[in-house]
């Protein structure tokens, strides 16, 4: 008989039920020195009113538009945008080798608060509430919209991630078709829904549940667990124990409670390491004016990239980028290392 593996020693593939793709987890090589590439620390204190800033209150955007004397989220349409509503809805094949569909959209721009310093930890739960109300209300504009198939909301936090300004701040891109993360996880969930009649993600929060290794916090309406296919050191899913489709669904008190849940969450991911912890977050929720998703079940993903410490982060490279995705901390030991950290902010300079 063989032996068994043990998930913090041995080497082993993990299946991400969402996507149904595999990553690899190499426990074994924790203990390898680093000679790589180190990250700098943005140490500066921000000034709770930045007047260079395109997104502070009355400060003037890039595109020339003049900011209004907001006093809790604003959101616009970005000066920018990755997607146009006007492009027509072409399909390009040539040969069934070079292939492209034209892609109509509207990105928006969220900013959490009229101040410059405040990351989402140190906003107060009534302000993150105020912000996933923003989240509702973009929502069901947006879908109003039949050409709309897709509104993915979604925060990159920190210079690491690339975001181009440090007002704290998030954006709604909305498509005339679904992502490819979006439609794989749609696809999964339905497989399951039709299967056996109920969400793959409630089934899945229940078992995580059970076990309790890798669930980090809780309270009466959500869980955040490390999921046990996690790529990035410290990802985690935010899950809602009811099972709804899209934002606009939540109750008020379940509103209250994910504000709540998200600062708990972001607050502990800046005491791991003392310092204003980067990451890509977005909402995965059903698509919208494409008939009925009774698989669908919201959740939320964080994607932090940070690894050893405030300066030494992940790259997905070489072997993840031609083979399939790697890890080295196992979903276990970063879920007890977030369970150790404190609610309590350490107020780090920002």
């Amino acid at each position: 008989m063989s032996e068994i593996i043990d998930f913090s020693k041995h080497p082993h593939r993990r299946k991400n039920i969402l996507t149904g793709e595999w990553l690899l987890v190499s426990p074994q090589r924790t203990d390898r020195p680093w000679q790589g590439k180190v990250e700098s620390l943005t140490t500066e204190q921000r000034p709770p009113h930045d007047p260079y800033c395109y997104l502070c209150p009355g400060n003037s955007r890039a595109g020339g538009s003049v900011n209004p004397d907001y006093k809790s989220c604003f959101a616009f349409t970005n000066d920018f945008s990755s997607l146009l509503p006007e492009t027509p809805l072409e399909d390009y094949n040539d040969s069934g080798l070079l292939v492209a569909r034209g892609q109509s959209g509207i990105c928006r721009v969220i900013c959490f608060s009229p101040r410059h310093d405040l990351t989402l930890p140190q906003l107060s739960t009534e302000n993150i509430f105020d912000v996933i109300e923003t989240w509702s209300e973009e929502f069901k504009s947006l879908s109003s919209n039949e050409q709309v198939k897709y509104i993915l909301i979604f925060e990159n936090k920190g210079e690491i991630m690339g975001c181009s300004n440090p007002h704290p701040h998030g954006q709604i891109w909305c498509s005339s078709d679904i992502p490819v993360e979006p439609m794989k996880e749609t696809i999964e969930q339905k497989k399951y829904f039709e299967a056996h009649g109920r969400s793959l993600v409630a089934d899945y929060l229940k078992l995580e549940e059970e076990k309790k290794e890798r669930v980090v916090i809780s309270n009466k309406h959500f869980v955040v667990l490390v999921p046990f296919w996690a790529i990035w050191p410290f990802e985690v899913m935010v899950i809602p124990r009811r099972q709804v489709q899209t934002v606009p669904q939540f109750s008020r008190e379940e509103k209250l409670a994910l504000a709540e849940i998200l600062k708990r969450l972001t607050t502990r991911y800046d005491n791991i390491f003392k310092t204003s912890f980067p990451y890509s977050a977005g909402i995965h929720q059903a698509p919208v004016n494409d008939g009925e998703h009774p698989e669908w079940h919201w959740h939320m993903h964080f994607l932090p990239p940070l690894l050893r410490s405030a300066t030494v982060k992940k790259f997905m490279v070489g072997y993840e980028m031609l083979g399939n995705p790697q890890r080295d901390l196992t979903a276990e030991w970063a879920a007890d290392l977030l369970r150790k950290q404190s609610d309590i902010h350490y107020a780090p300079k920002v």
